[in-house]
């Protein structure tokens, strides 16, 4: 199922041309676009999508223009914050956070493993005007890893480590030739000193007989170097919770730990092949991702956790017969542990839009996450689910009905986006850089405006201002040139604010700029002045998802 455009649109995208990507006054900027099968209305939740969708083909070619980096983006699929610059290499898991009593950005940065599933990098808190506040790097000569940082009580962040280590491994099937395996580790550490305050490695205290993928079949490395080293453990969330306890999801054990904080000792075990809990209808998950506390109860009948179901285990090519699942479609789940009974029993399951809403089973099939994936409890009570390497996102009432859902990407970037994780929150942002103006001559006469603000959130209207020169002839046949100065204000529609002033033949409009104004028509920030430059090609606006709205656009044009 997907939206109607108009025939004005359906050309626009039918064009070679890929202007939905760009804008007028930011040419360097080319955030991802949304393709919105449901579109959100008054149920979804308040506040930005953060993602950081990044490409499996390479580097871009010419049908495509797209750029790998965290992005703040509203519910429309338009661009707030644009991380490109402000991040190096592959970035994942944005998220806003605070610290020391202060709203902070916090993501991974550095390089991605896609082959065995890991980073290598360190973890960059940035605050509300998107300057630097912390560098965070693992602990005792060590490399954090992509797969998480959780900020805890405003002082102390959590993240895993991956790190090869070699060991006798003939007990589960290795030769003399495979002695490479992946200790998981995870830090605690102080965001102020850098100090580790808690460390933990999955070899002192977890054996390899509980992994999920045995080393023989090579799922998870073949173990013979440290770049194939069995990764039979693979920690990809850490939380802490209010009894000073960590909870642990392992996906490759497709077993969810609690570990102890003090000794580092397993507490119980849910899930896999070693579970404390019996499980009951539905419960059975694995090669999950994102486990999180929803309601704690660490000694009672009522704790309840939510995570990321996949049910699958395997490369996102399909067809290469290395496949493990076990269940047809990966859910988000909440699951009710009974510490007394010792029992797991299922609250509820997010399923996937195809699923919940039979009509969409007519498009797409559903969702099956062969790697990644997210779910974030929202405030209202609805659910944020990233379906991870299949790049969808999509947002539940609590009823869980599917209020929200988007893909990322269009045409030929539609199956080639993949998300780590995506969130939505509210978030006020303070742009570090001048607004960017652009202004453009057409051959009707008219001279078309833009302006934006990237990670700006608090402007609600632009103040144009331009210089009109005018010659005329004195008697004594002299030429004098006549300025004035003109403005126009608009309300901000988006990213990219335009619209359109009028030049008659005998007036030169010289020189162009914007003013942001806040709450009280306060001038937040001011424009460098652009000269006017002439169109090239005939413009025409864009529709729908291309950011029409009346006269004034928001955006740009596109030749047809």
């Amino acid at each position: 199922m997907r939206h109607t455009l108009s025939i004005l649109g359906f050309l626009a995208l039918a064009t070679t041309v890929l202007a939905d990507t760009t804008y007028r006054s930011r040419p360097d900027l080319s955030p991802p676009h949304l393709n919105i099968t449901i579109p959100c209305d008054a149920r979804c939740a308040s506040g930005y999508l953060f993602v950081s969708p990044f490409t499996t083909y390479g580097e871009p070619d010419d049908r495509v223009s797209y750029q790998v980096a965290p992005y703040i983006l509203d519910s429309t699929g338009d661009l707030v914050w644009s991380g490109f610059g402000y991040f190096a290499g592959w970035t994942g898991n944005l998220q806003a956070a605070r610290y020391q009593g202060k709203d902070v950005l916090f993501s991974f940065e550095g390089l991605h493993n896609g082959n065995h599933g890991h980073g290598h990098g360190h973890h960059t808190l940035l605050d509300d005007h998107y300057n630097v506040v912390k560098v965070l790097r693992a602990g005792g000569h060590r490399v954090s890893d992509k797969h998480e940082f959780e900020i805890i009580d405003e002082k102390t962040a959590l993240f895993q480590i991956y790190e090869p280590t070699q060991r006798d491994l003939t007990a589960w099937g290795g030769d003399d030739e495979q002695t490479w395996i992946v200790d998981a580790r995870f830090q605690e550490l102080d965001i102020a000193t850098g100090k580790v305050v808690f460390e933990w490695s999955s070899l002192d205290h977890v054996s390899p007989n509980e992994s999920a993928l045995p080393l023989p079949r090579g799922l998870a490395g073949i173990g013979r170097s440290s770049a194939t080293a069995w990764d039979y453990f693979h920690i990809n969330s850490i939380i802490k919770g209010s009894d000073g306890h960590y909870l642990l999801s392992a996906r490759h054990a497709s077993t969810i730990f609690k570990i102890n904080g003090t000794d580092g000792s397993v507490i119980w075990r849910l899930g896999g092949n070693r579970s404390d809990f019996t499980l009951g209808d539905g419960v059975r998950f694995g090669f999950q991702h994102h486990a999180r506390y929803f309601n704690e109860d660490p000694q009672g009948s009522g704790e309840v956790i939510s995570l990321f179901d996949n049910s699958v285990y395997g490369s996102e090519s399909a067809g290469n017969g290395n496949e493990i699942r076990i269940n047809p479609y990966s859910r988000g789940k909440y699951i009710k542990l009974d510490h007394v009974a010792k029992t797991a029993s299922l609250v509820r399951a997010i399923e996937p839009p195809s699923v919940a809403v039979p009509d969409l089973s007519k498009g797409d099939p559903p969702i099956l996450t062969k790697s990644q994936g997210s779910l974030q409890s929202l405030p209202n009570g609805g659910d944020f689910v990233n379906w991870g390497s299949e790049g969808q996102i999509t947002e539940c009432d609590a009823d869980g009905t599917p209020i929200f859902h988007a893909f990322f990407g269009k045409d030929f970037l539609r199956d080639k986006l993949q998300n780590y994780r995506a969130f939505r929150y509210n978030w006020t942002g303070y742009s570090p850089e001048d607004p960017a103006v652009f202004a453009e001559s057409s051959s009707e006469g008219s001279v078309r405006l833009f302006v934006s603000w990237n990670g700006d959130t608090v402007t609600t209207s632009w103040r144009f201002s331009w210089a009109e020169e005018t010659d005329s002839i004195t008697t004594d046949g002299k030429t004098v040139t006549t300025t004035v100065w003109k403005n126009k204000t608009v309300a901000r529609r988006g990213f990219e604010t335009s619209t359109r002033i009028y030049q008659p033949k005998e007036v030169r409009i010289v020189s162009v700029k914007a003013e942001a104004l806040g709450a009280g028509d306060s001038v937040l920030g001011v424009s460098s002045s652009v000269v006017v430059q002439k169109a090239l090609t005939k413009m025409v606006e864009t529709v729908g998802n291309d950011r029409l709205v009346g006269q004034e656009t928001l955006g740009f044009g596109i030749e047809l």
